[in-house]
């Protein structure tokens, strides 16, 4: 048995109508952001956001937000 290669564009292409198809659009894109890799320096960012706090301050905020 060979098996018929595709180009990986009309693969992407077709796995995604089948997506759409099987559980629509809005969990389609859920499922395909989940690969996506974003974008900045999550780590620089990080340490730029909490500098200035402890982490029993940032402990603090996430109960106070989730109240």
């Amino acid at each position: 048995m060979i098996a018929e290669t595709k180009p990986l564009t009309q693969i992407t292409q077709e796995a995604i109508q089948i997506l759409y198809r099987e559980i629509g659009v809005v969990n389609t894109v859920r499922f395909l952001n989940q690969f996506t890799s974003g974008y900045g320096d999550y780590t620089t960012e990080r340490d730029q956001l909490f500098a200035d706090l402890t982490l029993e301050e940032i402990v603090s905020e996430i109960k106070a937000t989730r109240k």
